[in-house]
């Protein structure tokens, strides 16, 4: 059975993919920093391993991928923080802040995926890193976290040109209502967004078609 990792998956996107992918017939192997959280979500799903932890920590990230072993052929990249809410401008960021962000956002998908990609080379698998449009476009205040997901997509784009027997690319799922979209935006009403269920089939399209949700 083809086997999965979605990270930050007690939530938002990350449980929306989880439930699809479960739905396909993949293991998935999950994670999330609240471990009541992570049982609660996915204790209906199946076909679900909960590892609860912090991607940050290399023992947790051990723990995923030795979970999901020989037969892992995706990793989703897509826990993350969003840092300061509201969120500041450059001048005025705390620097032990961004280096939180950046340990959470940037350096933590690369060591899972250095972790990986054994299996991934084996079985021809896919990385996918979840990104967003503030890695492109220069908001004000979003600095932070968009100047972390520009790393990102420009790291995987160095790994799908370093991996030739595995596809690396990043997704932007768009515009979301989930926590961290209303952190980003506190005290407004973000009811007019998509749910995270809508965009599955965009992150999905990056797979075989036979395990596309589209």
């Amino acid at each position: 059975m083809t086997t999965a990792i979605v990270t930050g998956a007690s939530r938002g996107l990350g449980l929306a993919l989880t439930r699809a992918l479960a739905g396909h017939g993949w293991t998935v192997v999950v994670d999330a920093r609240d471990a009541a959280a992570l049982r609660e979500a996915t204790a209906a799903i199946g076909n679900v391993v909960a590892i609860p932890g912090d991607v940050t920590d290399p023992a947790h990230r051990r723990a995923l991928v030795d979970a999901a072993g020989h037969d892992l052929a995706l990793l989703v990249n897509n826990a993350s923080v969003l840092g300061p809410s509201p969120q500041p401008p450059l001048a005025d960021y705390p620097l032990h802040t961004l280096h939180h962000v950046y340990e959470v956002n940037v350096l933590a998908p690369l060591a899972l995926a250095q972790l990986a990609l054994p299996a991934l080379r084996r079985n021809k698998g896919r990385i996918l890193n979840i990104t967003s449009d503030a890695a492109v476009e220069p908001y004000p205040g979003w600095g932070g976290y968009g100047s972390s997901k520009a790393a990102l997509n420009h790291l995987t784009r160095i790994l799908d040109a370093e991996e030739p027997d595995v596809a690396a690319i990043a997704v932007d799922p768009g515009d979301m209502q989930t926590q961290m979209h209303q952190e980003a935006f506190p005290g407004e009403d973000i009811s007019d967004r998509p749910l995270p269920e809508a965009a599955v089939p965009t992150v999905l399209a990056h797979l075989h078609e036979e395990v596309s949700a589209a």
